[in-house]
């Protein structure tokens, strides 16, 4: 929950940001000076490209959200039992010990959306969080194409 106000909270200030940005863009293009057309229009361009990465991200998230809801609702998340640092991330070697039993399902079932979400989460316990999102991804993309199928 508090990674969901966190969000929140940094969207409604990039709301803020966009439209006093918005606002100085326009101020500089109505100059008519071509250096300040020309940074008007990146003033412009630049914070969108950032809005809609941060629309991105607050998707995911949404959407990984909701799969942990359904997982969890069946039981089918990991046991969180491995060995923690003092911040609560797990030891490496621990995370590795358990990562070729959720490649093994991936492998045997490549089209379980629930493997591939058990997957990112072992990537992510053993750190590699690029892996992690991208199994991720995965999962989210494999839930949506069954639940289309199923409409």
């Amino acid at each position: 929950m508090r990674n969901r106000i966190a969000a929140l909270v940094m969207a409604v200030i990039l709301a803020l940001y966009l439209v006093l940005v918005v606002q100085r863009a326009v101020m500089l293009m109505a100059t008519g000076v071509g250096v300040a057309i020309a940074m008007g229009v990146a003033l412009l361009v630049l914070p969108l490209i950032a809005a809609w990465a941060i629309g991105r991200e607050l998707l995911f998230g949404a959407r990984t959200e909701k799969l942990v809801k359904i997982l969890a609702a069946e039981g089918g998340l990991p046991v969180e039992d491995l060995p923690t640092r003092v911040s609560g991330r797990p030891l490496r070697d621990a995370a590795d010990a358990e990562f070729p039993q959720f490649k093994a399902e991936v492998e045997a079932a490549p089209e379980s959306w629930r493997a591939w979400f058990r997957l990112g989460l072992a990537y992510d316990a053993s750190g590699d969080r690029r892996r992690a999102r991208s199994a991720l991804r995965e999962s989210i993309r494999l839930y949506r194409a069954t639940r289309h199928a199923r409409a």
